[in-house]
């Protein structure tokens, strides 16, 4: 007898969680509490809640809940201002959104008595270890259910087959070879891995894309954008505010028309093995580069070196599932208190798939012009000073020097 009693299980409604969620109520015969996170993939959710019913859970036991905005606000926006990058090119669109299915999920576990957690990732791909991570750092005491890695249902014929023993219902593009992807979407990104791209000599086909057309195809004049930032975070774009979630969707369908954003990754997973992948983050994409824009008038120079120091380690931390722990609460703290200063606007041009800063001004500016100029400064720079400097930092390198020539060396 199973001392599993009720689990909330994140659930999509798919091939794959469903038959988690029958596969549940057969091997554990307990209570299943079923959560649909709304993070703006796109697509319509209420049938998660019609096939739930259809297998027994109880309405108040089906959450669908809409957290575009926490997501947004509280995680991709937190993340941007450390100008967050995986591996040089990848922009965590999959990652950052873990930790918040996560809690939410802790959330609804305690407010129904539930004593399990159960999730559909695969025992080969990071989100196994993003999501267990969150549930442990948030309750230490709950109970991990991750079917993956105790069902022998480890093909996509076992899973059609179980499917259909079950009567669970199948979409049609399943029963005809399945879906040419295995795709993520939510308001920062759309990721497509699987088939066709497990092959790394094989160039993406471009009727894979989604979010964005082809640079080639995008419009032939480029678009200006004036983006405003208030301590670091993006909340307004042309004079006119948005709230969090809807900046970055408003970003995505400008930047999406226009081809930016498009990434072909070969990354290296937190189990070992190196993944294919491919990413549309065109939103993302831009305010990456605006933020860097309005940082580099408003940030001290040894602040901003600093910060792109950790900005590796910070993104590994998202990246392998330590949004929750204490190193990256902490970092959190220092990067934010950088941003007190980074308010102002930045404008950027986009054109067939490139995004560039062509002008930028804040109030807390630290570009003095009449330093910086080429022409007569009136003294406000003293060229002179440079030489003393210059000499100072060689020091240690003269000494050196003069001990080698005194070796003969």
């Amino acid at each position: 007898m199973s001392d599993i009693k009720k689990v909330v299980l994140a659930y999509s409604g798919g091939l794959d969680t469903s038959v988690i969620l029958k596969w549940l109520q057969d091997t554990y015969q307990c209570e299943i509490v079923t959560f649909t996170a709304d993070l703006g993939q796109g697509e319509e959710l209420e049938p998660a809640r019609a096939k739930a019913l259809k297998f027994g859970i109880k309405p108040e036991n089906i959450f669908i809940d809409d957290l575009r905005e926490e997501f947004v606000r509280d995680f991709v926006f937190p993340m941007f201002r450390a100008n967050t990058v995986y591996e040089g090119e990848y922009l965590l669109g999959t990652s950052i959104a873990r930790p918040l299915i996560a809690k939410r999920q802790i959330e609804i576990a305690h407010q129904t008595g539930a004593d399990s957690v159960s999730h559909g990732a695969t025992g080969k791909g990071n989100d196994q270890v993003r999501f267990e991570l969150g549930y442990y750092s948030l309750d230490p005491s709950i109970k991990v259910i991750a079917p993956w890695r105790e069902w022998d249902l480890l093909s996509r014929e076992k899973l059609l087959a179980y499917a259909e023993t079950h009567g669970i219902p199948v979409e049609m593009k399943h029963k005809q070879g399945g879906a040419p992807y295995s795709m993520d979407a939510n308001l920062l990104h759309i990721s497509y891995e699987g088939r066709h791209l497990e092959d790394p000599k094989a160039e993406a086909e471009e009727a894979m894309w989604r979010w964005t057309v082809s640079p080639e195809q995008a419009p032939d004049a480029p678009e200006y954008l004036d983006i405003e930032f208030e301590r670091g975070d993006a909340v307004a774009i042309n004079g006119k505010r948005y709230k969090s979630h809807e900046m970055l969707a408003e970003l995505n369908r400008i930047g999406g028309r226009h081809g930016i954003g498009r990434l072909d990754l070969v990354e290296n997973r937190y189990v070992g093995m190196k993944s294919r992948g491919c990413y549309e983050t065109p939103g993302g994409a831009i305010l990456l580069k605006a933020h860097r824009g309005i940082e580099s008038i408003t940030l001290d120079r040894e602040v901003a070196h600093l910060k792109d120091d950790l900005m590796p380690r910070y993104a590994s931390m998202i990246y392998n599932g330590y949004w929750w722990a204490p190193e990256r609460i902490a970092l959190q703290t220092l990067i934010d208190h950088t941003q007190q200063s980074v308010s102002g606007f930045v404008r950027v041009k986009l054109y067939k798939g490139s995004v560039t800063v062509v002008a930028r001004d804040s109030v807390n500016t630290l570009f003095d012009q009449n330093i910086a100029t080429f022409d007569d400064d009136g003294g406000a720079y003293n060229q002179a000073d440079a030489g003393g400097f210059i000499k100072l930092n060689a020091l240690r390198m003269r000494i050196a020097a003069n001990a080698r020539i005194k070796r003969g060396s």
